[in-house]
């Protein structure tokens, strides 16, 4: 059964916070609210924990995974930004955009596209994830938490400890969140392309 954790969104208690990280460190897949929706999230060296979103949300390889990054500097170590895409996304970020780019050395191959060799970063702007990822250290590996049949990211905690009990570890609730996913601009290539609309104003990327 998954641990179900009530974390404050605006003040969340570094006690349970610490709580998470250390399941996380332990190889957990969580299940916490994001600032677009509830994501299923991971640590980057937990081998399983790709296998089990892709099982979960009943996806093929070609998934594109995102790295949730603590900030602008920790976003450069894992993808390669070319000047223009820089100061477009600095300008967007924190924010409910999720951008496809060229993965650097540092993200481990099983993570990236398997043909573009390109990997998902954001930065959100919630306090709770934040402090998360303060806490952590490094990138959390993470997914939309859209289950099969659905095209809209869960929002509520107990339904997902209701529904994901024995498949995840940790259900974090912090109340009813967005249900509208971040926009999704692809640039792996010379101009950004905006795959998915979303909360993310994408006008300024087209």
């Amino acid at each position: 059964m998954a641990r179900y954790l009530d974390i404050h969104p605006e003040n969340p208690q570094q006690r349970l916070i610490d709580q998470v990280v250390e399941q996380l460190r332990d190889d957990a897949l969580i299940a916490y609210p994001t600032d677009s929706g509830y994501a299923l999230g991971c640590a980057l060296g937990n081998r399983d924990g790709r296998d089990r979103i892709l099982k979960i949300r009943e996806l093929d390889d070609k998934h594109h995974f995102t790295l949730m990054c603590r900030d602008f500097a920790q976003l450069g170590q894992f993808v390669h930004v070319n000047n223009t895409a820089f100061r477009a996304i600095k300008a967007a970020t924190p924010g409910p955009y999720t951008f496809i780019l060229p993965a650097t050395g540092e993200v481990p191959r099983r993570l990236m596209h398997p043909k573009k060799r390109t990997v998902g970063v954001r930065i959100p702007t919630s306090p709770l994830v934040g402090s998360l990822l303060d806490a952590l250290g490094e990138p959390l590996l993470t997914s939309t938490l859209i289950l099969p049949g659905e095209d809209e990211p869960r929002t509520q905690g107990w339904e997902i400890k209701e529904e994901l009990d024995h498949v995840v570890d940790v259900v974090i609730e912090a109340g009813e969140v967005s249900a509208q996913p971040t926009t999704v601009i692809d640039w792996s290539g010379d101009t950004p392309e905006v795959i998915r609309v979303g909360a993310g104003d994408p006008s300024r990327f087209e």
